[in-house]
């Protein structure tokens, strides 16, 4: 779904908002396997994604940690150049090839000062993304590897077959090879 049809799903927006709002941002592909935001950069950046999947993730102790996944439809913001206007603590990866709108940050409160129904977007999507990481917690903390996976089905249905053994397992905090025993329990 392209930001104008999302924008107009929302009905916070009249259609020449919209269009205002939409004709702000600037449409991008990003090729599969590129990493469009590195560790320790800054990134001033706001996307939409309207296809395509993009990976967060961070390296730790030499290991390539995931730490979540968006599709479609969704918002993403480096949170800590955001917030903090320092570097970020992950990397961004397409895992598959992404057509997206993007806006730099100071432009997006530029339009929020003209749109103030944009304060109910982001707010949205604060929410969401507050509830991600508190199921996300509650998830590695509580639960077994086998409970992590199902939840794991349940969040994001309609990724499973669009994110590799390895970003699941890194993902849900469990080997690759717990992760395949799993899935072969689970047929």
């Amino acid at each position: 779904m392209n930001l104008h049809a999302f924008l107009r799903e929302k009905n916070f927006f009249t259609e020449e908002e919209c269009d205002t709002i939409e004709g702000a941002f600037t449409k991008a592909t990003i090729p599969k396997g590129e990493v469009i935001v590195r560790f320790n950069q800054f990134s001033g950046r706001v996307l939409f994604i309207e296809k395509g999947l993009l990976r967060i993730f961070y390296l730790q102790d030499g290991k390539d940690i995931t730490h979540f996944f968006f599709n479609e439809n969704n918002f993403i913001a480096p949170i800590n150049s955001i917030l903090g206007r320092g570097a970020e603590r992950y990397q961004w990866e397409a895992l598959e090839a992404c057509e997206v709108s993007i806006i730099p940050y100071d432009e997006f409160w530029k339009l929020e000062e003209r749109f103030p129904r944009l304060s109910r977007l982001v707010m949205e999507f604060a929410f969401h993304m507050l509830d991600l990481f508190s199921e996300k917690l509650n998830i590695l903390q509580f639960q077994s590897a086998a409970e992590r996976y199902s939840y794991f089905l349940e969040m994001y249905p309609e990724l499973t077959n669009r994110i590799s053994l390895g970003s699941t397992a890194s993902f849900l905090g469990i080997t690759q090879q717990t992760l395949s025993v799993i899935r072969g329990k689970k047929k």
